[in-house]
């Protein structure tokens, strides 16, 4: 009796995991690779985030969103990587192209510059307005959660959003930044 009571439990885990990758698993990579600048990073900390996850699901006190607090340990596993001796780091190319309906080859060629363009920058911001930024406008989360996410105040999300927002004004129009 105690076997199969353990194998449902196991079962409604599985289960648990497959619905958090199927439902965020975009959203972690995505975000994991915003913070390495690397796929193959990417790829093993979305896959961490996951098994940390599942092996501390009943750990989770439910003061945040679960998107919360996947980012929180996409993050944290981020930053170990960012720091560990090991780690170097490439520049991002062309990894973003706009599709739209049977564009003409001149237009896709420079839509696909523009964003291009617009992500090479977002890349070149320092990392505390880069993030805010790609929370904000890529994954819209709210300055609380932000706050809570990052560990920060909501006053200091607010700052970096507005000098995040003023690099990229200077960035687009060819100004110098500094």
């Amino acid at each position: 009796m105690e076997y199969l009571k353990q194998m449902v439990a196991v079962n409604e885990a599985s289960t648990v995991l497959s619905d958090l990758m199927e439902s965020f698993g975009q959203d972690v990579w995505n975000y994991a690779f915003f913070l390495t600048k690397r796929k193959d990073a990417a790829d093993d900390i979305s896959q961490d985030v996951f098994l940390r996850a599942f092996k501390h699901w009943n750990d989770f006190q439910g003061r945040s969103s679960v998107k919360t607090w996947l980012f929180t340990i996409t993050r944290n596993l981020s930053l170990n990587y960012l720091k560990s001796p090991f780690m170097t780091r490439v520049s991002l190319t062309g990894w973003i192209t706009s599709k739209q309906t049977e564009p003409s080859a001149e237009t896709e060629f420079m839509d696909a510059a523009a964003v291009s363009q617009i992500w090479k920058y977002v890349m070149e911001l320092p990392p505390k307005y880069r993030e805010v930024l790609i929370l904000e406008s890529h994954y819209q989360l709210p300055r609380k959660e932000m706050a809570e996410l990052l560990g920060i105040s909501e006053g200091t999300i607010k700052s970096r959003l507005h000098r995040a927002r003023a690099r990229m004004e200077k960035m687009l129009k060819g100004e110098d930044v500094q």
